[in-house]
């Protein structure tokens, strides 16, 4: 996809595609917060507030107005809304010309039962918060139950309190309530699936959109490939041939939790956006190395350091702090537990991450390369206060990216063979 690039003076007007309520401005701060995160909630509230007062569409701005309104840069904005689009409350819409123009149309949160029902959304929600807080949240939408018996329902029907009349009447479009679905990648391969199973035991009506919706956001979740999800289906097909969603929600998670300590998951699998990744086509070393860094998942970056051994629950939860908590890019993430491997004799040190995760923050890290040429500068500013204090060689060994671009003449055998260390799990 081409990459856009986003500046102060490109124009954006808003469209509203569905009814917003107070009800909505709850869900979205109470349900959706937690996970997409205060920025993205202030950017969807302020496109909100800049609908005209019959809340249909806005006047135009420039995006120098949000960066003014929400005191933050354009990657910043760019991020956030990327993040709304990715959970079906924005779509963006974008036509070049000498100062670009957005239309950003708004769409409703999910209501409370739909999300507290959402194969995605309602486990990541409990996972960030935790059992307690969970728990508050849900009691807030539960319905009162009154004890209705011996009381008759005398309501009255339609046809009881209003006669038909005949009329001509003209069709309008009104505007109701609209949702647009979380996007996406297809995951899982439904042919191989298919054939995986005898014939005769699925209905041919089975894997209809819906069905295969619903086992795409199970595999992105709880990250599973097409064999592992066929295992899990066969316990969840019922005597018709169709596919019991409830059993397959149900089943699914337990095959998660069987194989990780009874943790849920959460979206430590993520990849670099491809936006923020390195233009294809460098060959070079330091090239590949990037390119492996944008394309690995933090949680199969470390697995691939303990030699394809399932990280420790200590680790997993350090991955999240560092992707979910601090919302590092997984690229970064990368680097940085290659760097503090490398640093501590390949010993996660939790304080030391903490110190330089916090220091990428706020300088506002986003990909591969940054990360790389910041960790060389301060591995640089260390190396030359250590040389002060004491002569003797400084044990630590530096990664192989270090070093200017490690071309091939300047390489040597050993760091060639540390390079080929890195990149051949991922080739």
């Amino acid at each position: 996809m081409k990459t856009i690039s986003l500046l102060p003076a490109d124009t954006y007007s808003v469209i509203n595609k569905t009814i917003l309520s107070d009800t909505d401005r709850k869900n979205l701060i109470t349900l959706y917060e937690p996970i997409i995160g205060s920025l993205a909630v202030s950017l969807y509230l302020t496109l909100w507030r800049d609908l005209d007062k019959l809340e249909i569409m806005s006047m135009d701005f420039t995006h120098h107005h949000l960066m003014a309104i929400l005191k933050i840069d354009l990657d910043s904005i760019r991020t956030a809304r990327e993040v709304l689009e990715s959970v079906g409350l924005l779509k963006t819409f974008y036509k070049e010309g000498e100062i670009n123009n957005y239309v950003y149309e708004l769409y409703s949160p999910l209501s409370a039962t739909e999300f507290f029902n959402h194969p995605i959304l309602n486990v990541v929600l409990y996972n960030n918060l935790g059992k307690k807080e969970y728990d508050l949240i849900k009691k807030e939408y539960e319905r009162v139950q009154i004890d209705l018996s011996g009381y008759t329902d005398i309501s009255k029907m339609l046809n009881m309190t209003f006669k038909s009349v005949n009329a001509s009447l003209e069709h309008f479009d009104v505007q109701n309530i609209s949702r647009a679905s979380m996007q996406l990648e297809e995951k899982i391969d439904f042919n191989l699936i298919i054939s995986s199973f005898p014939k005769g035991i699925l209905n041919s009506k089975t894997f209809n959109k819906k069905t295969k919706d619903l086992i795409n956001q199970l595999a992105f979740l709880y990250n599973l490939d097409s064999l592992k999800m066929a295992e899990i289906l066969r316990t969840a097909i019922n005597e018709r041939g169709f596919i019991d969603k409830e059993e397959l929600r149900k089943n699914t998670r337990k095959f998660y939790q069987f194989n990780n300590n009874g943790n849920l998951p959460t979206l430590i699998y993520r990849k670099q956006p491809e936006y923020l990744r390195n233009p294809n086509g460098d060959t070079s070393n330091r090239g590949r190395i990037i390119h492996v860094f944008e394309t690995t998942s933090p949680y199969d970056f470390l697995k691939s350091k303990y030699k394809g051994v399932r990280p420790t629950s200590r680790d997993l939860k350090l991955l999240e702090y560092l992707v979910i908590d601090l919302e590092l890019k997984p690229a970064v993430v990368n680097v940085l537990i290659d760097y503090v491997l490398r640093r501590n004799n390949n010993k996660l040190n939790q304080a030391f991450i903490e110190t330089i995760a916090g220091q990428w923050k706020r300088l506002n890290i986003q990909t591969a390369a940054e990360a790389m040429s910041v960790a060389e500068k301060e591995h640089k500013k260390y190396s030359k206060k250590v040389s002060k204090v004491t002569s003797s060689k400084i044990s630590e060994k530096e990664p192989v990216w270090f070093n200017e671009y490690i071309t091939k003449e300047e390489i040597s055998n050993e760091e060639k063979a540390e390079l080929e260390d890195l990149l051949k799990e991922f080739k």
